[in-house]
């Protein structure tokens, strides 16, 4: 029924890895996230957008967040998305992570739900300084919302699945990268499973290859993925374009994302041929339909936008502090605040969705929410209302230089919120030099701090992107 698909803002050069250690780099650039999010922050993002073009009355009954790099073990972080969404208590919220494969679970649970189901897929890929994993990964989130209605913009027709036992790529529990086998032995796995879950999957649709008018094929084995491809016999100019080039190999990530990229100039009627490799083959055919043409009147954000939107100068070592490999001097100030339970849920609303509160005597919007109208004094006379897809513009800011951050210096703003309300919070994925009053700006989920092992999520504005990282 929609989707929606993240890129993040920052992007990083691969050629400055080899100017840094010498070795390794290449060319084009990679998807970073910012030393702010992770895969459930990313998972919201995309999320947003599906919902914001989604039909409206849908109502959303499950939300299945896949990762191969889950923030949390022995804890759900599906549960963070369905409460930065608004979601009712009765949606369920469930993970699907360990592996690149647990996107195609998502994706499949999705199209077998009777109720609309919400499948995210969002990974943060890294390696080790200067290896394959670090300068082909890439970061990024993607979000489908299935359901069985009459205004589906695509459906699935066929799909095929072929699965083996072996050692190809893996990371134990503790680890910072993953360990990759030698890549031939991996090929030569690989492609007899790719012939076999295509095979069955335009069995199943009823269609030949020669028929297909998009073919994305992605995995996280790159020789093996570039091999299948020719070996599916589609036309050469039904391929999608090769996103690696610009964001990087996104893991549980990529098939989402790059469904997202092409049902943006797909057309109504053409079929799209997706297949993944990992851990085995998984293949779908899916058909658009008319519907797709009026729904993006109701898009917000294509890849490709962001994909021209991000910036490119992201510094090395940056990337480096953010991933955890450069252990920098911690700040001569306390340790943040420990992050406490109780007092978060019982104000779970305004935390992860941003609802405020709006005096049903007088109309004044309170950001955080309050009992007692500062305009008018009126006491418990008060609304929800949800502010977090609402716009603003900066009234005040101030730059400072001092407070310790990942990505310095801070920026905090105060921001007016255009259906009413004021408030004060932090800039991200912003260029210092460029704030300005009256500048517009949007709220994005992040996650401030972790302290004792516990994240802390809520929100932050950054300025609304524009083609050139603006």
């Amino acid at each position: 029924m929609a989707y929606g698909a993240y890129v993040p803002y920052w992007r990083l050069q691969r050629s400055a890895i080899a100017a840094a250690l010498g070795s390794g780099g290449g060319k084009g650039t990679r998807a970073v996230a910012s030393y702010d999010e992770d895969a459930t922050s990313m998972g919201v993002e995309a999320a947003r957008l599906a919902l914001r073009a989604a039909p409206a009355g849908v109502t959303v009954g499950t939300v299945l967040l896949a990762t191969a790099n889950p923030p949390y073990l022995d804890k759900t972080n599906a549960s963070a998305i369905h409460a930065a969404l608004g979601l009712p208590r009765s949606t369920v919220a469930v993970d699907a992570g360990g592996a690149v494969r647990s996107g195609v679970v998502a994706f499949g649970l999705g199209i077998h739900d009777e109720t609309p189901v919400l499948t995210v897929l969002s990974d943060v890929r890294t390696g080790l300084p200067g290896g394959a994993d670090e300068r082909d990964g890439g970061d990024a989130a993607a979000a489908l919302l299935w359901a069985d209605h009459d205004d589906v913009i695509a459906e699935v027709v066929g799909g095929g699945f072929a699965t083996d036992e072996f050692l190809d790529r893996w990371r134990v529990p503790g680890e910072v990268a993953s360990h990759v086998w030698e890549e031939r032995f991996g090929e030569q796995v690989y492609l007899p499973l790719a012939d076999d879950a295509v095979n069955d999957a335009l069995k199943s649709a009823g269609v030949t290859a020669g028929e297909v008018d998009h073919v994305v094929v992605c995995g996280v084995h790159g020789r093996a993925v570039r091999n299948a491809a020719k070996r599916i016999g589609a036309r050469p100019e039904s391929y999608a374009p090769d996103l690696g080039a610009t964001i990087g190999n996104t893991g549980t990530a990529h098939m989402g994302v790059a469904l997202a990229e092409v049902l943006d100039r797909a057309e109504p009627g053409e079929l799209v041929l997706l297949l993944q490799l990992a851990d085995g083959a998984s293949a779908f055919v899916v058909r658009t339909t008319e519907a797709l043409r009026t729904y993006r009147d109701r898009a917000a954000s294509t890849v490709a936008a962001q994909i021209e939107s991000g910036r490119d100068d992201l510094p090395y070592n940056a990337f480096l502090t953010w991933r955890g490999f450069l252990d920098r001097e911690p700040p001569r100030r306390p340790d943040p605040e420990a992050y406490y339970g109780p007092p978060a849920h019982r104000s779970e609303a305004w935390k992860f969705a941003f609802v405020g509160s709006r005096c049903t005597e007088c109309g004044f919007v309170h950001l955080p929410p309050n009992r007692v109208c500062s305009s008018c004094g009126a006491v418990d006379q008060m609304e929800p209302v949800p502010l977090a897809d609402t716009k603003a513009t900066i009234a005040t800011y101030t730059i400072d230089r001092l407070a310790y951050s990942l990505s310095p210096p801070t920026v905090a703003a105060v921001l007016d919120f255009d259906e009413g309300g004021r408030y004060t919070c932090e800039l991200t994925d912003v260029d210092p030099d460029a704030v300005a009053i009256g500048q517009r700006v949007e709220l994005t989920f992040r996650r401030v701090v972790t302290a004792k092992s516990i994240h802390n999520y809520f929100w932050k504005a950054r300025p609304i992107r524009t083609a050139g990282g603006a």
